[in-house]
């Protein structure tokens, strides 16, 4: 789809809207179809009642105002912090609380079970902790000799 074929804007209360073929759809979103993998690439712009109403290939392809508006919506809904570091863990059995170092600063953690730590590829694990937050690890092997020991005892 061309950018040219529709228009996004915030309504007054700050929720976003399409406007697209003379129709305005309210209370629109965007959805990443690879949100680790590839985040700028396959998002699609949603209606309320969750039918897809733009498939984007690519956000390369948006002017610069629609591309804004988009990250920003986006930003807004996803909240998945990386792990950079594993500082320590409370004990080598779970449920176990974890000290982590991620972009947006110090945390704890806690891992109630070995199968809340998911492998989405060979190098990249999602860990979900009991408070229901979603922590990335991008690259086992990027993680110091500390972090990795920690990690392969429950691996």
């Amino acid at each position: 789809m061309s950018s040219t074929d529709f228009s996004l804007d915030r309504d007054p209360f700050g929720r976003l809207r399409l406007r697209m073929g003379g129709r305005l759809y309210d209370s629109v979103a965007p959805v990443r179809s690879f949100p680790v993998s590839a985040p700028d690439e396959g998002i699609a712009l949603v209606g309320a009642d969750g039918a897809e109403l733009v498939w984007l290939e690519t956000l390369d392809e948006l002017p610069g105002d629609l591309r804004r508006l988009i990250e920003e919506e986006l930003a807004s809904r996803e909240f998945v912090p990386e792990i950079l570091r594993i500082r320590q863990a409370s004990s080598f059995a779970t449920p176990s609380r974890w000290q982590v170092e991620t972009e947006r600063g110090h945390t704890t953690l806690l891992l109630k079970a070995e199968e809340d730590i998911r492998r989405l590829s060979a190098s990249t694990l999602l860990i979900s902790d009991g408070y229901g937050v979603q922590y990335l690890i991008r690259d086992v092997a990027a993680l110091d000799k500390t972090s990795r020991r920690i990690l392969d005892r429950f691996l």
